[in-house]
């Protein structure tokens, strides 16, 4: 995976960030979810370089190799507002004052809280099968707890940790056949590991607390992402079904939205990378007056 990429780690002063970066050109950053590491990217990101992108894949603060600081009772090490302190730090750290970046489920919720809090440094952002913390909690439906309910499980103290630490492989399901024989390995490495699996949890935690508080104030200020904004999703998940259009969802947000669905299920960066790339390229390439094509819907 990654062939031509440095790894290195970059000390943000709070934590300490795992890092892959390769090619030249504008910068794009792109950020994982749960409970994937930066090596998720490893189909896109070559695809990015070979369209003339310098490409920044991280591992999130706690996440994979990254390691971030002591969990405390309100969860503000891992808050998104953190973590996007990172990646602001990492950014610099390797030259790139301005940026375009994507994030996927948690790391949208990351992209999101960079966006807002660091607009100067953000040129353009995807936000891939996500949406804003507090517009899920604020849309709750006794459907929504159901199939989300990990959600809340995860915000439990102490629990989860026994549940998921007694068998990792059972709990967090990955297959090497669709994800990459490496890529696979390198998650299941993470999610074996107790001190990750907390720190995901803490993620989670913090969504459900301080996250939501961020952004409720935002919403009590009226701060809006004023930068262009792509939004995509799985259709073979269930965002676009529990709220229908997402790109209606993220106008209450920004300015400037346009977005479509790709045919695959919640990775997309491993079940559709030609067309998430595609998208991403057209997107990230585009002039500031120019309104990139729909994504398209194939996989």
């Amino acid at each position: 995976m990654f062939t031509g990429f440095t790894e290195e780690v970059i000390d943000t002063g709070e934590a300490r960030v795992f890092v892959r970066h390769g090619g030249t050109g504008p910068a794009v950053l792109l950020l994982h979810g749960h409970p994937r590491t930066s090596s998720t990217w490893h189909r896109v990101a070559p695809a990015l370089v070979a369209a003339g992108f310098t490409v920044v894949c991280p591992d999130l603060r706690g996440y994979g190799r990254s390691r971030g600081p002591a969990f405390t009772a309100d969860h503000a090490g891992y808050s998104k507002r953190a973590v996007a302190s990172d990646m602001v730090t990492v950014m610099r750290r390797l030259a790139h004052e301005r940026f375009a970046l994507a994030g996927h489920d948690r790391g949208g919720a990351v992209a999101f809280r960079l966006a807002m809090d660091h607009p100067e440094a953000v040129v353009r952002a995807a936000m891939l099968d996500c949406l804003p913390v507090s517009e899920h909690l604020r849309r709750i439906t006794a459907e929504f707890a159901t199939r989300w309910w990990h959600w809340f499980f995860f915000a439990q103290p102490g629990v989860p940790e026994r549940v998921i630490n007694a068998d990792p492989d059972a709990w967090y399901r990955g297959d090497p056949e669709r994800m990459g024989r490496e890529n696979h390995d390198e998650f299941r490495r993470a999610t074996r590991n107790p001190q990750v699996v907390r720190a995901m949890l803490e993620d989670y935690r913090a969504g459900l607390t301080v996250d939501q508080s961020h952004e409720e104030a935002d919403r009590h200020a009226g701060a809006r992402l004023r930068l262009p904004v792509l939004v995509m999703w799985s259709r073979w998940d269930d965002l676009e079904e529990l709220y229908g259009d997402p790109v209606e969802v993220w106008r209450t947000w920004a300015d400037d939205v346009r977005g479509g669905g790709l045919e695959c299920g919640h990775h997309m960066a491993e079940e559709a990378p030609t067309a998430l790339s595609e998208a991403l390229v057209a997107f990230f390439g585009a002039r500031p007056d120019e309104t990139p094509p729909r994504p398209g819907r194939s996989g």
